[in-house]
């Protein structure tokens, strides 16, 4: 049984940081693409950043150059540091299994101006 459970969100200031995590359970971990996934209220959900089992990443225009994306194949966890945030940026981060229907409970972010 697939599981991935975040943590790391909270409440911050503009220009404050955040480092979310997201533990996975009952996949071959290291092979996996994973992904970063935010969804505001009235939006859809849009994706943040992914990083490949080779750690190339990828990452949407609007968080390039403040987010990193990263991974820990030994403990079965991704991350994402979440730097410079901005109001906009407040959502419910979500963890995923890419191109897979498996997602966490989701940690809410919040950013205060």
């Amino acid at each position: 049984q697939v599981q991935l459970v975040e943590s790391g969100g909270g409440l911050v200031q503009a220009g404050g940081s955040l480092r979310l995590s997201c533990a996975a359970s009952g996949i071959i971990f290291s092979i996996n693409t994973m992904a970063w996934y935010r969804q505001a209220p009235g939006k859809q959900r849009e994706l943040v950043a992914r990083i490949s089992s080779f750690g190339s990443t990828d990452y949407t225009d609007s968080v390039k150059g403040r987010f990193t994306i990263s991974r820990d194949n030994a403990k079965n966890t991704v991350y994402l540091q979440a730097n410079s945030l901005k109001p906009e940026d407040t959502a419910v981060y979500y963890c995923n299994l890419y191109g897979m229907d498996y997602w966490g409970q989701g940690t809410q972010v919040t950013v205060s101006s």
